[in-house]
């Protein structure tokens, strides 16, 4: 099975999407289904795993109810308050949905590094595990120590990090990154996405070789057993089309064993999320 674990699906609005006007016309319109079928037919994939774009509970609803009506989505992972005192009652109703495997929280963008660490998210943490379901970390290098905790904190709940960490591709500097991801990465209960990498290359038109570096840190620190493909899209049309993202890391894997490269491909997603076969 051949899975991109990671996109997104929205209808605008500008209450849900600040973050999406005039100003991002590559994104200023509705994704659905429909549109990223052909994207997934054209570069060999059996489907997708629908990720959160909105801090509402509304949108793991929204999403589940894509997957009941198309195919392709194999999985969702949703959003939930992890801080509200009412977070296991909402997961009990989202879980009893098989297509709901994980939620992910837009810690990026928090005042609070360590949010993660507060009492009443780890209590959500928590509830998470109790349902088993798996969480997303979308967070900058500077949260990788406080993951790492998070992680050697909860060694039972399955997390896998978004982005690689959105590193800037151009860092002519990224030590602190790799030691920090090095470290989050000793936990074995966590996993890593390779996505989002295109749109962190914002500093000049991006070159096959600005990603290798970066890559190879993630490949050595995780191994494929620990690694998914995610296309991010359509947050990636930003900076390049659904198949040059695909090509990225096909250029990059050229050169692995067959093995490796069908667990990143679909296999490590797979059984990361419990998808049924």
């Amino acid at each position: 099975m051949r899975i991109d674990a990671h996109q997104h699906f929205w209808t605008l609005n500008s209450q849900d999407y600040p973050w999406i006007n005039e100003r991002v016309p590559a994104l200023n319109r509705d994704y659905g289904p429909i549109d990223l079928l052909p994207e997934l037919q054209r570069s060999g994939f059996d489907g997708c795993i629908a990720v959160q774009a909105r801090e509402r509970i509304e949108e793991s609803h929204y999403l589940l109810d894509l997957a009941d009506r198309h195919p392709l989505i194999h999985a969702v992972v949703g959003w939930v308050d992890l801080q509200s005192e009412s977070v296991s009652k909402d997961l009990a109703t989202l879980a009893k949905h098989s297509t709901f495997v994980g939620v992910r929280a837009v810690l990026q963008d928090k005042a609070d590094d360590r949010l993660m660490l507060s009492p009443d998210f780890m209590r959500g943490i928590a509830a998470l595990q109790e349902f088993g379901l798996a969480y997303d970390l979308l967070i900058f290098p500077k949260h990788l120590k406080p993951a790492a905790e998070l992680a050697r904190r909860f060694p039972n709940q399955r997390f896998v990090l978004d982005h690689i960490a959105k590193p800037q591709i151009h860092d002519q500097d990224p030590s602190t990154w790799i030691d920090d991801l090095r470290v989050l990465a000793e936990a074995p209960n966590v996993f890593c996405k390779l996505s989002g990498m295109v749109t962190e290359a914002n500093a000049r038109p991006w070159r096959q070789e600005d990603f290798t570096p970066f890559l190879d840190v993630v490949w050595e620190s995780f191994g494929p057993d620990r690694l998914m493909f995610g296309s991010d899209w359509p947050v990636a049309l930003l900076r390049a089309s659904y198949t040059e993202v695909v090509g990225i890391i096909r250029h990059y894997l050229a050169h692995k064993s067959e093995a490796d490269q069908r667990k990143v491909w679909g296999e490590t997603a797979a059984r990361f999320y419990r998808l049924n076969p």
